[in-house]
Order: C-alpha cells, then sequence, then structure tokens
C-alpha cells in the first residue's frame, strides 16, 4: 500500500497543484487514481465523480467472500452517473423511510467523491449510509456531499452489501476462508473502502492522514464496529457517530447471551430457503435470495468472530482497545417516534406500569420511576426505548474515548418543525439528516419525508454543518454561529445539545453546574453535562 502511496504522489508531481489530471475537450474533469483515469462532472466550484468501484464485483463464486482488488480499466472511465445501490428489500411505499432507486444489483461496490475544484490536502469525510444494514444507498439525494465540498472538505459515500449478502455467516464459508471465519462481508467493504481511500483520495486534493468517518443509525454502528476492528486500524483519523446502538451480537460458532451463533443462523437460513449447500446458494438470484431471506426473518448484524470483530463492542471499549481518535456523537430526543414497533404492549394503568418496574428493576425500580414515571406512560415508554437503544450506547462510547485521553463531544437533536409536529415525530431517528446534509428541500428528500420549512431550521443546519465539518477538519466543533462547544479536562465525557429544548433523562456528575447558553432563533443550546 505505501509503494502504491508513493508511485500515485510522483505521477501526482507531474500534475496541477490541485492533483486534478484537468479536464477533457468537453470540459469534464479528469483524475487519475491507481485503477486508472476518470472523468467526472464539474458542478459549479465543485467536482464530482460517482460509481468508481472500490473492489471486485462480489458476484458468482465471489458472493460471500471478502471483498477482493479493485477492477482497473485502460482509457478513460466514465464517472459522471451513480453504481447500482446494492440489492435490498423494499420498503412499502406508505414508510416513512420508503425511497426508491433507480437500479440495484448485487455489483454494488461503488463510492461517490465530492471536492472543491483545487482542493489540497483537504479534510475527507467517509459516509456510511444507514438502513439497519438492510436497504439503503450511498445514491439518495438526502446523502449529497455537495455542502460539505462546499465548505472544503472532500466527501466519500458508499455502498456496502446488506441483508443476508453482506452479513450471513456459515460452517462451509469458515472453511472457505483462510481465517476460519465468515459473516461481517459488509464491515469488510467498508475497510476496503477505507483503504481505496488511504491509496487514492490525494488525488482529488484530500488528506489521507485527515480522514473521519461518518454514519448514522446502522452506518453508526458500521463505525462502532470500525472503532474495534483491528483491521480497520490506521484507516481514519476522528468519526462521527449518530444514533448507535452498542447491543450484544452473536459469536461465530457459539450461543452468547441467550443468541444462537451466527453459523447456526446461516444454517437454518439456507435450509429454510431450500438451499442444500454452497453453489446452489451462490445460483440463486439475490434479489430472490434477499427478499426471502427478509421474509424468513433474516437479521444482518456482525459476527463476534475473533478476527474482523474481535469482542464486542462494549468489552473493547471497557478495555480500552478501541481506535484512540476524537468522537462526536449524538442522539435525537425522539428517536423511537418513528420506531414504535420496538415498544412493547404499554401497560394498562399506571399502577401496572409501575409493578412491572418493580418486577423487572427490584431495588433499582424508584431510580427508574424518577426517570420514566407512570403519569406518562407512552412518553416514558418511548424515553425508555430511546435510552436502552441508542442513549445508553452513545453516552457510553463517549465516556470511554474521553477517558482514554480523546476528545469526545455529546449532543442531543432535539429540533421540532411544524410538519414533525404535526404528525407526533419530533426529532425522530434520522431526523437530523436534513440539517447536517443543508438538504431541507423537498426535492432532496424522500418521498414521504416530514420537511423543515421554518427560517430557523435553515439557521439551525448552517450550524450544525460548521460544527460537523469543523470537527473532521480540526478534531474541535466550532461555529461562528452557535456557542462554543467545550472540552473537559477532567476526565468526563463534553456534552452538548443541538437543540430547541434539552430533554435528556440522566445527568452525569459534571451537570451540578452545568450552564446553557442559547443562540440564534432559539435553535440549540449547549452545555457540559447530559
Amino acid at each position: 500500500m505505501k509503494a502504491h502511496r508513493l508511485l500515485l504522489a510522483l505521477l501526482l508531481a507531474l500534475l496541477p497543484a490541485s492533483g486534478f489530471a484537468g479536464s477533457n475537450e468537453t470540459g469534464a474533469p479528469q483524475v487519475a487514481i491507481e485503477q486508472g483515469s476518470l472523468a467526472g462532472t464539474l458542478e459549479g466550484a465543485l467536482v464530482v465523480y460517482r460509481g468508481i468501484p472500490y473492489a471486485a464485483p462480489p458476484v458468482g463464486t465471489r458472493r460471500w467472500k471478502p471483498p477482493g482488488p479493485a477492477p482497473s480499466w485502460s482509457g478513460i472511465r466514465s464517472a459522471a452517473e451513480f453504481g447500482p445501490a446494492c440489492t435490498q428489500p423494499a420498503l412499502p411505499s406508505s414508510s416513512l423511510y420508503y425511497e426508491a432507486f433507480p437500479r440495484t444489483s448485487e455489483d454494488c461496490l461503488t463510492l461517490n467523491v465530492w471536492a472543491p475544484e483545487r482542493a489540497q490536502k483537504a479534510p475527507v469525510i467517509v459516509w456510511i449510509h444507514g438502513g439497519s444494514l438492510r436497504i439503503g444507498s450511498s445514491a439518495s439525494p438526502m446523502y449529497n456531499g455537495a455542502n460539505f465540498a462546499r465548505r472544503g472538505a472532500v466527501f466519500v459515500s458508499l455502498n456496502y452489501r446488506l441483508g443476508a449478502l453482506g452479513w450471513m455467516a456459515h460452517p462451509a464459508l469458515n472453511a472457505e476462508s483462510s481465517a476460519g471465519v465468515s459473516g461481517n462481508y459488509g464491515l469488510l467493504d467498508q475497510i476496503a473502502a477505507l483503504r481505496w481511500v488511504q491509496a487514492n483520495v490525494a488525488a482529488f486534493g484530500g488528506d489521507p492522514d485527515n480522514v473521519t468517518v461518518m454514519g448514522e443509525s446502522a452506518g453508526a454502528l458500521s463505525v462502532s464496529y470500525l472503532l474495534v476492528s483491528p483491521l480497520a486500524g490506521g484507516l481514519f483519523d476522528k468519526a462521527i457517530v449518530q444514533s448507535a446502538n452498542a447491543r450484544a451480537f452473536p459469536a461465530l460458532a457459539e450461543t452468547a447471551f441467550g443468541m444462537p451463533s451466527a453459523e447456526t443462523t446461516g444454517e437454518r437460513l439456507l435450509d429454510d430457503l431450500g438451499l442444500r449447500d454452497l453453489p446452489a446458494a451462490r445460483a440463486m438470484d439475490a434479489q430472490q435470495l434477499v427478499d426471502r431471506a427478509t421474509q424468513a426473518g433474516f437479521s444482518p448484524q456482525g459476527t463476534i468472530d475473533g478476527e474482523v470483530l474481535p469482542m464486542q463492542i462494549i468489552d473493547a471499549f471497557d478495555r480500552g482497545t478501541q481506535a484512540k481518535v476524537p468522537i462526536l456523537a449524538g442522539i435525537n430526543s425522539g428517536e423511537v417516534r418513528a420506531q414504535r414497533a420496538l415498544l412493547p404492549p404499554a401497560p394498562a394503568s399506571a399502577e401496572a406500569y409501575e409493578s412491572a418496574a418493580n418486577a423487572v428493576h427490584g431495588d433499582l425500580a424508584a431510580a427508574f420511576l424518577k426517570l420514566y414515571p407512570s403519569d406518562r406512560i407512552d412518553r416514558s415508554m418511548l424515553a425508555t426505548a430511546r435510552d436502552g437503544i441508542y442513549g445508553w450506547a452513545t453516552e457510553r462510547i463517549v465516556r470511554k474515548q474521553t477517558a482514554a485521553g480523546q476528545n469526545a463531544y455529546f449532543f442531543v437533536f432535539d429540533h421540532c418543525y411544524p410538519a414533525a409536529r404535526a404528525r407526533d415525530l419530533c426529532a425522530f431517528h434520522a431526523g437530523e439528516l436534513p440539517f447536517v446534509f443543508g438538504r431541507l428541500r423537498r426535492e432532496n428528500l424522500p418521498p414521504n419525508w416530514l420537511v423543515p420549512t421554518e427560517p430557523a431550521d435553515e439557521a439551525l443546519s448552517q450550524t450544525m454543518m460548521d460544527y460537523w465539518i469543523s470537527f473532521a477538519a480540526t478534531g474541535t466543533p466550532r461555529s461562528d454561529h452557535g456557542p462554543v462547544w467545550p472540552v473537559t479536562a477532567t476526565g468526563r465525557p463534553t456534552c452538548a445539545s443541538i437543540t430547541v429544548r434539552i430533554r435528556v433523562p440522566t445527568r452525569c456528575p459534571a451537570c451540578s453546574n452545568c450552564t446553557r447558553r442559547s443562540f440564534s432563533a432559539a435553535s440549540a443550546r449547549i452545555g457540559n453535562g447530559f
């Protein structure tokens, strides 16, 4: 890898100082990377390259194998169009998160680059999309990286294998592997993309020594996996984690935390699909396989295999084996309002709620009921699920990273606007994304998304982009339009709320002297505690 980068650097020394090869006769920008030459598009003061393959197509006998070397080509390859989304099941068209992509394919391991036209050693942000490791695409209009590039970053977004194609383990796959493991193929794709970035991003004007990985939901889970995977060591320098979770995950070959082994789950899946062996499974149509696996209840997730994921996320942070990099991490106050299927049936009365709390929490029930009281059962259940899935994991990651000597910034997104309030979906799961990307208009959002329309929405979005991009550039979130996001040196996490009002259920020890100051259109507040 170092030899490739040295050769690329020598080649680039012969090119213009921006790192770009220039333009062809049509004015399209061109760039030389390790695989060959690319022709992109010039969009204002930005150059954009879409659909760049970063690994071999994972098809045929390469299905359920680690990503192979990226293909090379002669001549100039067009990079004007997004590659297809990875094969995935369709969501109901009524879903808030529904989005239709023009093309899907098993041959989907591509990435996209937005860069300032004359970038030099610009900070790099690598975006990993969410979607429960089951759905999603880097081609979503909401994930357009132009606003990051306009503010001086080189922005990279990527596809990775989803569902059973990306996350199934199986004993026969273990036997094929030189490491004796299987599963985690989607995570290996992400690692391959980060290696591609290290080798090639300088050609686009990016700094391979200043790379931030960023993800939301399943993308945030992926970033958490990357933080604890030894295979990702040294491939990034900072992390942005939006709505992560750190639940227990299945072990490869043994039961753990009441879950069957991952390879047992894979065996059952192929049995359910009537597939007698791997050749038959690899011959099955990709869309049919994904659809039937989804119907069979296959849940894509990481596998603790001792190789790609040596241990549970929480164990890695507790033992201090995670990547020691600055982190910006947070949750949304209304996470579960759009995920009510995660809630158990509500108790019939306050008495029944309190009885259940006592039965589950024992001598901690009083503390639980103080945080999640019985007078508003629906609100308390939403808060309990939010904190149990997202809040606890995110706060723990922030605390552990701070204890490891890294700057770690915590936020709570609690902004609401009329369309979300009308649906009782204030600060819903993923609701911060249009603000982070600066994509607030209807045409830039999924068809059923709740569109922000107030002047304060735009002000908040501009400030959040300031924070995110300055963090990627320097490791410290700053904005001329917002308050200082303070750094503590006490071993406690630095916390902030990007919020209209702060509603957080727990208080850390730093909160006894917590001070908060609001800014611009009452769109955010900040403090040194949760």
